[in-house]
């Protein structure tokens, strides 16, 4: 059984997440938390497997509470819950060690499927947020940057070329198999593979070196 914490300054959204997971049979929300200290505490105490963490939240935001989390109980995976305005949070977040984010109008699936990668060791990065985040970025990008960019994308064939730039538009494993007519399981081990080649450590480094080199689908 997963045991996940749930931290938001909303009671009526904690009430909505609990009752999407707990939908879940392997799943069991063991504690709420309203502020990002009242979640250290809990997931000190109640051993959570997964935390879900909120940004904006008084007394103690969730990007402080992210780091001390990882600093005291380093085996809690934590998931950052954002809204597209807060892109320069989840980059935050990510560097910080955040198992990955997802967007509060995330459709229940989701939330689901993200505490389940997150408990498992993965990395979940919300499709639509990514694509989001990349094109932030995309207007710093330097000539060097693409340069090395490329080097690094020499070591990939032409079919995880193909996988790397869906990834750089944001697309969800389901929708580049559809894409290049795979099965989604096939572009996971395609995505693993990429990842492995590149040193990332997570979907949104990937896609952002595929937009640092111009990769385009």
């Amino acid at each position: 059984m997963i045991r996940v914490l749930v931290t938001d300054d909303e009671p009526l959204i904690r009430a909505g997440i609990r009752m999407i997971l707990t939908s879940a049979d392997d799943i069991d929300v063991v504690a709420e938390a309203a502020n990002g200290r009242e979640a250290i505490e809990l997931a000190r105490a109640q051993r959570v497997d997964v935390a879900l963490l909120d940004i904006q939240m008084p007394v103690m935001d969730g990007l402080t509470a992210l780091a001390e989390l990882r600093r005291t109980v380093p085996d809690t995976r934590v998931l950052i819950l954002t809204t597209f305005g807060a892109q320069h949070n989840v980059l935050h977040a990510l560097t910080e060690g955040s198992a990955g984010f997802l967007l509060k109008d995330s459709a229940p699936t989701e939330l689901i499927r993200a505490v389940r990668a997150a408990a498992a060791g993965e990395a979940y990065l919300s499709p639509g947020a990514t694509r989001h985040v990349v094109d932030s970025l995309a207007s710093s990008r330097t000539t060097l940057r693409a340069e090395q960019a490329r080097r690094r994308l020499e070591t990939l064939t032409g079919r995880e070329l193909e996988v790397l730039a869906l990834l750089g538009e944001g697309r969800s494993n389901a929708d580049a198999g559809q894409r290049l007519h795979m099965s989604e399981a096939t572009v996971k081990t395609y995505v693993s593979r990429i990842l492995a080649k590149l040193d990332c450590e997570n979907r949104v480094q990937a896609a952002l070196l595929s937009r640092d080199a111009g990769l385009e689908s």
